[in-house]
C-alpha cells in the first residue's frame, strides 16, 4: 500500500488544502503516515508570506531530500508558486502543483499511482478544516498574496455546505471555516452571496458542530455580521482579527484604509457582548519608516485593548510588492520592538487564562494520551486535562483548575 505523509506550511487555507487532501487520499487507499521519513509520497504545501517561511521550506526539502531519499517530493503553495526554478534542485522533486492546479492535485497523484486499496482510514486532525474562499482582489503594499493565489475566489455555497456535512459525519465536532479574506466570501458570485449568508446556511443544517472562524478583516465586518457573532450559539467565541497595525499613518502606507476607532469599536463590542470571547490579532513590527512614536502608539492600544493575545511578525520585504525597497527599520530595532509586543502578548494571555479559572467550558479533544488528554476550549484555551474516556474528536465539558505562564490545567467533567 503507498504511503503518504503531508506538510503543511503558513496559514490556516494551507492547513484546509492538506485536510481536504487527506480524505481525498485515503478514500482510495492510499495509507496516511505521519512520519515524513517513512513515507513513499510526501506532499508539501508551502508559504513565502515571510522571508523566514521561505527558508523552512528550503530546509524542510533538504532534512526530507537526506533522510528519506526514496521519497517522491509533490510540492505546491506559494512559494511553488513564487520560486518554482528553485525546486528544480531537489531531484526528489517528482510534481509541482501551481496555486491554480491545487484542486486537480488530488486526482492526478491517485491517477498517477495506479489502483490502490480500499478506503483506509487513519486520523490525521481532531477538528475540520474548510476552505471557503481563496485569494485577494486588494493590494496591500507589502503583501504578497494577490500574486501567488491570484484573486479573490469563493466556493460555492453547496460544495462547503455539502463537505460539512461529511465532516460531520466522520465524527467532527468542530469546523474551521478559513479563507484569505473570509469576510469578502460571495462578493465574487452573481447575485453576491454574504459570509453571513454562508453561516446561517451552515447553521441551518440538520446535524451541527461548532464552528469556528479563522481570520477576520476588520474593514469588511458588517454590523450583521457583527451582531450576528456576538449572538449564535455555534459560532466559537475566538475571533481573530487581522489588525496588523496600531497606527493610522502606518496602517495608510501599508494601504489599509482604516480608523483605530473602528479597531477599538469592534473589539469593545465583541468584549461587552460574548465576555468570555478570545480575541487575537496579525501584528506587523517594524514596517518600513516605523517611528518610535509609531510604535510607542501601536503599543499603548494594543496594550489597553481587550485582546487576549496577537501574533507578531517582523516585516520581512516580499519581492515585487511596493513597499519591497521602501527605507527599512533597522534589523536590531525591529528586532527589539517584536520581543515588547511578544512580552505583552503572553502577560495578557496569561491574564486572559487566570480570568477563566474555576470556570465550565465547551471543549473538543484534540489529543488523548494514556496520562494526559489536550482539549481546546471553544474560546481557544488549550487545556491539559488527566486521561479520560472521551476519544478525539469528541466535545466535551472542562473546568479549569490551574494557570501556569505556558500551561492551562483542568479536568473533563463526565
Amino acid at each position: 500500500m503507498t504511503s503518504f505523509s503531508i506538510q503543511s506550511f503558513g496559514c490556516r487555507v494551507n492547513q484546509a488544502e492538506a485536510f481536504s487532501w487527506v480524505d481525498e487520499f485515503q478514500k482510495h487507499g492510499l495509507k496516511y503516515e505521519k512520519d515524513f521519513f517513512k513515507s513513499d509520497l510526501v506532499l508539501v504545501n508551502t508559504c513565502t508570506l515571510t522571508s523566514r517561511a521561505d527558508r523552512d521550506v528550503r530546509s524542510f526539502l533538504k532534512r526530507t531530500s537526506r533522510l528519506n531519499p526514496n521519497a517522491r517530493l509533490i510540492v505546491t503553495g506559494c512559494f511553488a508558486e513564487r520560486a518554482a526554478d528553485e525546486l528544480k534542485k531537489f531531484p526528489q522533486v517528482w510534481q509541482v502543483f501551481s496555486n491554480q492546479k491545487k484542486e486537480e492535485l488530488p486526482a492526478k497523484i491517485i491517477s498517477l499511482i495506479g489502483p490502490t486499496a480500499e478506503d483506509s482510514r487513519t486520523s490525521y486532525r481532531s477538528r475540520a478544516l474548510v476552505k471557503v474562499q481563496d485569494g485577494c482582489s486588494l493590494s496591500c503594499s507589502f503583501c504578497i498574496i494577490p500574486q501567488v493565489r491570484g484573486k479573490n475566489k469563493s466556493t460555492r455555497p453547496d460544495i462547503i455546505l455539502q463537505r460539512v456535512q461529511d465532516y460531520i459525519e466522520q465524527g467532527f465536532q468542530e469546523i474551521v471555516l478559513t479563507g484569505i479574506h473570509v469576510c469578502l466570501y460571495g462578493s465574487d458570485f452573481s447575485p453576491k452571496l454574504t459570509f453571513l449568508d454562508l453561516l446561517k446556511k451552515m447553521e441551518g443544517l440538520k446535524k451541527s458542530a461548532r464552528i469556528r472562524l479563522s481570520s477576520l478583516d476588520p474593514r469588511f465586518m458588517s454590523e450583521d455580521l457583527l451582531e450576528h457573532l456576538a449572538a449564535s450559539k455555534q459560532i466559537c467565541p475566538h475571533f481573530h482579527l487581522s489588525l496588523q497595525h496600531g497606527s493610522e499613518d502606518v496602517l495608510k502606507r501599508m494601504g489599509r484604509r482604516v480608523k483605530i476607532s473602528d479597531y477599538e469599536r469592534i473589539l469593545r463590542f465583541l468584549r461587552d457582548k460574548r465576555s468570555t470571547s478570545s480575541l487575537g490579532a496579525d501584528i506587523i513590527v517594524g514596517f518600513p519608516g516605523e517611528s518610535d512614536l509609531e510604535f510607542e502608539r501601536m503599543f499603548q492600544f494594543l496594550k489597553k485593548s481587550p485582546l487576549t493575545y496577537f501574533h507578531v511578525f517582523p516585516y520581512s520585504p516580499r519581492p515585487g510588492t511596493d513597499a519591497e525597497n521602501w527605507s527599512p527599520v533597522n534589523d536590531k530595532i525591529k528586532k527589539e520592538r517584536a520581543a515588547q509586543l511578544r512580552q505583552l502578548s503572553l502577560e495578557k494571555n496569561l491574564n486572559f487564562r487566570r480570568s477563566k479559572t474555576g470556570m465550565e467550558l465547551d471543549a473538543v479533544v484534540v489529543k488523548k494520551g494514556k496520562q494526559r488528554t489536550r482539549v481546546l476550549t471553544g474560546n481557544y484555551i488549550e487545556v491539559q486535562t488527566p486521561s479520560c474516556l472521551a476519544g478525539d474528536k469528541e466535545r466535551i465539558k472542562v473546568r479549569i483548575t490551574r494557570v501556569t505562564d505556558k500551561k492551562t490545567f483542568g479536568q473533563i467533567l463526565q
